[in-house]
């Protein structure tokens, strides 16, 4: 659980609404089955991936598996097919470092299952709800005072 400064510095400052537990087990799914955002969204052809490659070292690791609706479907050739495990682990890039972010979600995945991740909501929804709560119940009240006010002042 977050304490107060916590909560302030990744929802406000980091602009956040996750935070990530838990460790990873070592399933490699997160290396299988990947879409790659770009700033112009989700890669579409392999001409835009080969683009890519002179960019980041990242994109030289990935092989195109598939194409569906959402875009290409990629895996990393780090990943030891017997093993599950990464051959770089040591020098990974940093994206596979940070992994699960936040941004996953934007862009509609999710963690599997089993995954020894999860991305907990930095304020509950409990406390939004009572947030709302209170809010609507500062309007009513208002309202009632200024009608009170208005049409009922005595003279």
């Amino acid at each position: 659980m977050l304490n107060k400064f916590q909560k302030f510095f990744y929802s406000k400052i980091l602009k956040r609404k996750y935070y990530r537990t838990g460790h990873c087990l070592g399933c490699g799914k997160c290396c299988k089955k990947i879409y790659v955002k770009h700033y112009k969204g989700i890669i579409q052809d392999e001409k835009e991936f080969e683009n890519l490659k002179h960019q980041h070292r990242f994109y030289t690791y990935l092989k195109v598996i598939d194409k569906d609706e959402t875009g290409l479907v990629f895996e990393c050739t780090n990943l030891d097919p017997e093993t599950n495990r990464c051959k770089i682990h040591k020098t990974r890039p940093g994206i596979c470092r940070r992994y699960p972010q936040e941004e996953l979600f934007s862009m509609g995945g999710s963690l599997s299952e089993d995954c020894g991740y999860k991305m907990e909501p930095i304020i509950p929804f409990s406390e939004v709800f009572l947030t709302i709560q209170k809010k609507e119940t500062n309007k009513k009240t208002n309202k009632k005072s200024w009608i009170r006010e208005t049409f009922f002042k005595k003279k």
